[in-house]
Order: C-alpha cells, then structure tokens, then sequence
C-alpha cells in the first residue's frame, strides 16, 4: 500500500475483495485500487501496534491494530486503524476476502 504497487496488491486480494473504511463506505478491490493508482488514497506509513490471528479451518482473522499516516480524498491524519480482515483457503493459498477498519 505504501509503495502503491496496485499490481501486487491485485495479486493478494481475493477478486471478491471488499474493504470497509471507517466511514462505513464498502469499497469492493477494483474500485479501491483505482483510488490508489490515481493518488486519490495515498498511504505514508504504516506502524503495526498489535496483530492477532484465528485460524478456523479455512477460514481465518486477522485483527491489526496500526498506525496509519496517509492522505485519503484529500484529507491528510494520521490514523489509528484497527483492520478486521478475513481470510480464505483455497488450493493452499490464503486470500483476504473482506476488511473492516475502526479506529482504536
């Protein structure tokens, strides 16, 4: 995210990929990606403050806490992001499906 490589990131996510800002707005991966290859979301830096994983057959969460600077549809913070991201198993390869960001 911070070096914007729209390309890997296509890579990791799911294609069903669906990430909830803090505002609620689901923003399903192409559409997200598109903001991040335009500069319409540009992450600074990222600081991980905490992650903790379950692990449920093929299913697994992840719940990171990190401190996020970036500049988002023009409005510059420096967040601080706990993301919820679900994860799936498929073929032996784990996928985020689905993200969720709260602020802690």
């Amino acid at each position: 995210m911070v070096e914007a490589r729209v390309d890997r990131l296509d890579e990791l996510l799911d294609d069903s990929f669906v990430l909830v800002h803090i505002n609620g707005y689901p923003q399903p991966k192409a559409d997200w990606l598109d903001e991040i290859r335009s500069g319409s979301m540009n992450y600074h830096s990222i600081r991980e403050q905490s992650v903790l994983v379950t692990v449920d057959g093929a299913t697994a969460v992840l719940v990171a806490k990190n401190l996020v600077s970036a500049t988002i549809w023009g409005s510059k913070a420096l967040w601080p992001l706990q993301m919820t991201t679900t994860f799936r198993q498929s073929d032996g390869v784990w996928k985020p499906t689905h993200s969720r960001a709260t602020t802690f």
